[in-house]
């Protein structure tokens, strides 16, 4: 019972994924892009759902719809309204199978720039975010995030 007790606390104790420490954590997407110039160089920790990925000759560039980081764990909180989307540079090539459309992922890093694209027919402007540090989550499977233990009890003839 000890070792449990332990082991539970410590779960409870365990940081985010991504170092959270100097991070921008009331910065979001949308107000990047209104304050651009007195915030680019930030350090910000976004999270969301991966809408793209694709693999460019000196980085990978991932698109992410954005929602709000969970205090705790970091992970984005994808039963809120999303925040808009901003965009991921990262060095070097990483799967797009791995970081494909629909995963969840959580990134900490510097506000670069401003890139300008299109959603659809629509153009819009993405915040840009060098990352340092990148998450990929495991799918829940429809967890509410609870834990059960218990003890049963098996007859049989």
């Amino acid at each position: 019972l000890t070792v449990f007790t332990t082991a539970l606390l410590l779960c409870a104790c365990a940081s985010a994924p991504v170092s959270l420490e100097g991070t921008d954590r009331l910065l979001q997407p949308g107000q990047a892009l209104d304050s651009f110039a007195t915030v680019r160089g930030n350090r910000v920790a976004w999270g969301g759902v991966i809408v793209s990925t694709d693999n460019l000759a000196e980085h990978t560039r991932i698109e992410v719809l954005a929602y709000p980081l969970d205090n705790r764990s970091a992970r984005p909180q994808t039963d809120a309204d999303a925040q808009g989307r901003f965009v991921v540079h990262r060095a070097g090539y990483l799967e797009p199978v791995d970081y494909a459309p629909g995963r969840v992922l959580t990134v900490a890093g510097t506000l670069e720039e401003i890139e300008a694209g299109t959603v659809g027919e629509v153009d819009y402007r993405y915040p840009v975010v060098r990352a340092e540090e990148l998450h990929l989550w495991k799918p829940r499977d429809n967890q509410s995030g609870s834990f059960h233990f218990g003890f049963g009890i098996v007859i049989s003839n």
